[in-house]
């Protein structure tokens, strides 16, 4: 949907729909709506026959405290079985992390890579969470000059740029609240979000719902076995984020990120010939400041510090992005130009804008935010360990100073919920192992699948691991989670 410039433009839209759609009851198992199936909208993409996609909406209560409020519609889709009805063991939602991505095509695109047994067992459900894609989507207009291009340096080194660090996450809490409203920013939340997928589970007419959850999708999981412990039926919670307030999710997240590049450092040393950007770890540092340095300076065609921290950040996530990005380093100080540290995708684009405010609405409506002085300490502690660090993945710094302040933190976890698989990667520096130890505190009896010697974000039906898809698919099929944690030998740093 479009929405008008007014400050509570969701709210009347949300408003206008209550009075023409059907009351839904308060309990959502008994949900009285139904989900009917049809053609997806394009930005799904088509399997190859003979699977096929469909798609459909679901409505539910913008409050589920409220259910005869105002509702919002949730965009899912459907990938039946391939199986025989006797393999069949029901439907497998799915997410792909976030918060803020999109989960519709998400049905297709995971379901490509499960390992046959799963994609044979599985009706595979994909949805937008509320506030995202095709369900009820959120803006933050300008977001604070977040999507401004060149953006202004994301590491502030001296009290007047922290001052001026401090003031843009004011400027996108304030844009927020004007492009959502406030009256509908505490409702973005994940655990709605978990009310919303018990919801699907219902109108599938499914008993239990089986989920796999990728990164903030094993925080989402979490939330609905602390919601609905009793409902909770086959789920893989993958890269795990840990029990913990974003804020300092955030923050472990960026120490992690500094170890990552460290290692990244080294392997580009290591293949000196190859890169060209020196043969020691001191030497590729220098290659690489003096890029930072060049663009900070100097921004190229809208490509300056922050762009530039965004690209590494991403690519210090999967070690496959790693040659491209020494690649990068390369050009620009052979040529000046960063074409080849550029996305793919613009950062201005409609879909990335709607993440990005959909991250953050949705990290600030589940638990309290920092203090600006909590923020600016931090940011010092981080810049003592490394002078230059890559603060990108700070997205709750802005909860400092949002419209809505939860006073408690979404609940995760319950011991009432059966034991689930955990699978994480040794070294994810986006979500750090230690993550999915904590959480298997509140989910006893759990078991982790660990890929050892492995540096990406991302595992089960991801890295290409014939020992993790196994135990994992073993699972999903046979629903048996294994005596005891599972060790994979994983791939190591790339050749």
């Amino acid at each position: 949907m479009s929405f008008p410039s007014r400050p509570t433009a969701l709210l009347c839209a949300l408003v206008a729909a209550a009075a023409l759609l059907p009351t839904a009851t308060a309990t959502p198992a008994r949900a009285s709506t139904s989900l009917t199936f049809g053609p997806c909208p394009d930005s799904v993409p088509t399997p190859p026959a003979p699977d096929r996609v469909e798609c459909g909406r679901l409505t539910v209560p913008l409050d589920r405290r409220h259910p005869s409020g105002p509702r919002i519609e949730i965009a899912v889709s459907r990938v039946p079985a391939s199986g025989t009805p006797a393999e069949r063991r029901g439907a497998l939602l799915v997410n792909p992390g976030g918060p803020g991505g999109s989960g519709l095509p998400y049905a297709v695109t995971k379901r490509a890579k499960l390992p046959a047994s799963v994609r044979r067992s599985y009706d595979v459900i994909g949805f937008d969470p509320r506030g995202v894609g095709r369900s009820t989507p959120v803006e933050c207009g300008p977001m604070g000059g977040l999507v401004t291009a060149p953006g202004t340096d994301p590491v502030p080194t001296a009290p007047r740029a922290e001052r001026t660090y401090l003031t843009s996450l004011r400027a996108l809490a304030d844009d927020c609240a004007a492009g959502a409203g406030t009256e509908v920013l505490p409702y973005l939340s994940t655990e709605q979000t978990a009310y919303d997928m018990d919801a699907i589970r219902a109108a599938l007419g499914e008993p239990r719902t089986n989920f796999l959850g990728i990164s903030y999708g094993s925080y989402l999981g979490a939330a609905y076995a602390a919601r609905f412990p009793h409902r909770v039926g086959r789920m893989v919670l993958d890269s795990v984020v840990g029990p913990w307030d974003w804020y300092d999710f955030d923050v472990v997240q960026s120490r992690a990120m500094l170890r990552a590049r460290d290692t990244f450092f080294a392997w580009t040393a290591a293949h000196a010939a190859r890169f060209g950007l020196g043969d020691s770890t001191d030497a590729v540092r220098r290659s690489y400041l003096r890029v930072r340095q060049g663009l900070t300076a100097r921004p190229v065609n809208g490509f300056g510090p922050a762009e530039f921290d965004r690209a590494v950040y991403r690519a210090l996530g999967r070690t496959e992005r790693w040659a491209g990005l020494a690649d990068g380093l390369r050009t620009y100080l052979t040529d000046g130009s960063p074409d080849g540290l550029r996305p793919a995708s613009a950062f201005d684009s409609p879909e990335s804008r709607n993440y990005e405010a959909a991250n953050r609405i949705v990290k600030c409506a589940d638990g309290p935010g920092p203090t600006p002085r909590e923020i600016l300490a931090d940011i010092r502690r981080t810049r003592r360990l490394d002078p230059q660090p890559v603060l990108t993945g700070m997205e709750a710094s802005a909860c400092a100073y949002w419209h809505h302040r939860p006073n408690r933190r979404t609940p995760l976890g319950s011991p009432a919920a059966p034991p689930v698989l955990l699978v994480a990667s040794a070294h994810d520096p986006v979500t750090p192992i230690e993550g999915a130890r904590q959480l298997r505190e509140v989910l006893p009896g759990s078991r982790l699948v660990i890929l050892d010697d492995d540096y990406s974000h991302g595992v089960f039906a991801s890295r290409g691991n014939a020992c993790v898809d196994g135990a994992v698919g073993a699972y999903l099929v046979d629903g048996m989670v294994p005596e005891a944690d599972v060790r994979c030998a994983g791939p190591g740093l790339p050749a």
